[in-house]
């Protein structure tokens, strides 16, 4: 038996009996999603009907008004093919001064509006005697499993899911991942913590993934999408395209400049998984601290944060894959979950 076919009987043997892949390379927070970082919260609107296939998906950092007193923030685009708005102040001013929103590429208008409204509604002089604000909405494409010319998403959904956020969320087919496919099976909502015990803080990460070509999907350094793919002969292909959006969040008072290096990190983890951040595919990630002062650290002491942010990426990915559940949408469009196939392979 050569090495690989033994990586991917161990790999098996783990997910029969234990049905968990991977292996963190660091210590989790309590729960393992983004909200083990205090004050973090998530919400979801999920649009699960018949061809629309998609929904909304809120992470709302602490604080009653981010317009007035923001986080810091920073972004690394690993490649620009999106749609995003909010990105260019972020990066000249390395401040968050909205929650995030999520959803398809053609809903991020509604987003901003959603937004601009929630700010208003917190700073009745909003654009008068006060400046205007810089929503931050970011999207992927789930035009395979959603109609998205629909334009389904609503105001209303998106402050539903404002308004639901909370430490305990969904994961998998829910909110902005109902549609999203993910290496040509269903993708969506994952999330992964890790602890820092050298700066007594938390690395949360969040992702909306979709994203990566079956053939080049790997776990544990096994190809598994090489074994998952003959058992799929119906499948349609998936390129490395449709995008993904990594959203970190820490309470390591860090300002933006090595919130920007932090949110880098999340590249090797995408690496991990296979991905080359195909032409077609808009790879982001954001990450914010939630100490609105910052007191920045010495750079040698953010090893763990960089380590982290790479391991925490490519777990919540997993984690997206795993919770999700199969979908058939638009056109009888189909994603089958990992966990079905899985099942096959064992």
């Amino acid at each position: 038996m050569d090495f690989q076919q033994l990586q991917r009987d161990l790999l098996l043997q783990r997910w029969r009996n234990e049905r968990q892949l991977g292996q963190p390379r660091s210590a989790s927070g309590p729960t393992n999603r983004i909200s083990d970082v205090p004050g973090v919260r998530v919400g979801h609107y999920t649009l699960a009907d018949g061809e629309r296939q998609t929904g909304v998906t809120a992470i709302v950092p602490p604080g009653d008004n981010l317009f007035i007193q923001p986080l810091p923030c920073a972004a690394a685009v690993f490649n620009g093919f999106a749609k995003p708005v909010g990105l260019v102040q972020v990066e000249e001013l390395g401040v968050l001064q909205t929650p995030i929103l999520l959803s398809n590429t053609l809903a991020i208008g509604t987003l901003f509006t959603t937004l601009v409204r929630d700010a208003i509604s917190r700073n009745p002089e909003l654009g008068r005697s006060l400046p205007t604000v810089n929503p931050l909405a970011l999207e992927c494409n789930d035009g395979w499993l959603n109609d998205i010319q629909a334009l389904a998403i609503t105001e209303a959904m998106a402050q539903q899911a404002l308004y639901d956020a909370t430490a305990d969320f969904d994961r998998g087919s829910v909110g902005a991942g109902r549609g999203m496919s993910c290496f040509s099976l269903k993708g969506g909502i994952g999330t992964a913590s890790r602890s820092i015990p050298s700066l007594n803080a938390t690395l949360g990460v969040l992702v909306l993934a979709n994203f990566g070509a079956l053939t080049a999907l790997t776990l544990d350094g096994v190809r598994l999408g090489e074994m998952i793919a003959p058992l799929l002969p119906e499948l349609t292909p998936q390129r490395d395209a449709g995008s993904i959006i990594i959203i970190m969040a820490t309470d390591a008072p860090l300002d933006a400049r090595q919130l920007k290096r932090v949110a880098k990190r999340a590249g090797a983890g995408l690496g991990r998984l296979g991905s080359y951040w195909g032409h077609g595919s808009g790879d982001i990630a954001l990450a914010l601290s939630t100490q609105p002062q910052p007191q920045p650290p010495e750079e040698s002491t953010l090893e763990p944060l960089l380590a982290a942010a790479a391991d925490a990426t490519e777990h919540a990915v997993l984690d997206a894959l795993l919770s999700a559940e199969s979908v058939t949408g638009f056109r009888g469009h189909h994603r089958p979950s990992l966990t079905e196939v899985l099942d096959k392979l064992i």
